[in-house]
């Protein structure tokens, strides 16, 4: 357990030292929600902005921890042959993954905390809200988007995955009904939203906060089978150095 905790301590560390994780991390989830949660601009249909948007940025908060910092600071763990190395230690490969989860955790309560309070603040109102659910899905969502980026981490050298990851990002973010309602989006690309992780997460989301999921059941489909599907694709495709 000390090599754990030591690895647990050196992972978030690590995390807190590095600017652009935390900009991912909490930067642009919090830049996003203030903003649009003020400047009422977007076609969300409420008289509050922030009922539709929490649920919303709580997901890509959910995906920025638990793929994209998560991820390329695997990727170039990978590149230098720090994971081989400290694989091959008494800390072990399975304690060193262990770590690396807790540690996205660890993150991902630290932005609840930040972003609760904001939401509250823009006008969410958690009269509706079904706690269980929310922590249901958030575990759900950090498995597969965690599937997700150590798939890439793992298959592609540091440069490649550092630009596949942001890019992937992107576009999860533009697709996933975070910022824009899907219903607005054209026909062809609310079916891929649909499809999609971050648009799973977010429906699935805004039923446990707000009540006001689009199509609960299928959006709880997908998001189960990604989060079922994505990490048995890492440990398969996953590798070492």
């Amino acid at each position: 357990m000390s090599a754990l905790r030591a690895q647990l301590r050196a992972e978030l560390q690590l995390v807190s030292r590095n600017g652009e994780q935390l900009l991912l991390t909490l930067g642009i989830p919090v830049l996003l929600l203030v903003f649009f949660g003020l400047v009422d601009v977007l076609p969300t249909d409420t008289d509050k902005p922030a009922q539709f948007l929490l649920p919303g940025i709580l997901a890509l908060a959910v995906m920025s921890s638990a793929m994209v910092s998560l991820g390329i600071a695997t990727g170039f763990e990978r590149s230098y042959q720090v994971l081989k190395r400290l694989g091959a230690t008494p800390l072990g490969r399975s304690r060193l993954i262990l770590a690396k989860i807790i540690s996205v955790f660890c993150v991902e309560v630290v932005q609840m905390i930040v972003l609760l309070p904001i939401g509250l603040m823009l006008g969410w109102r958690p009269a509706n809200a079904t706690w269980l659910l929310a922590i249901l899905v958030v575990l759900l969502g950090t498995s597969a988007f965690a599937g997700i980026g150590l798939t890439m981490a793992g298959t592609l050298r540091g440069e490649i995955n550092l630009a596949a990851q942001n890019g992937l990002y992107l576009v999860l973010l533009l697709l996933g009904g975070i910022i824009v309602p899907m219903d607005k989006l054209p026909t062809p690309l609310r079916a891929v939203g649909h499809a999609l992780p971050s648009g799973a997460l977010a429906d699935v989301m805004r039923e446990a906060l707000t009540g006001t999921s689009s199509m609960l059941g299928t959006s709880l489909v997908v998001l189960l089978l990604w989060a079922g599907i994505a990490p048995l694709v890492a440990a398969r495709l996953f590798r070492w150095s």
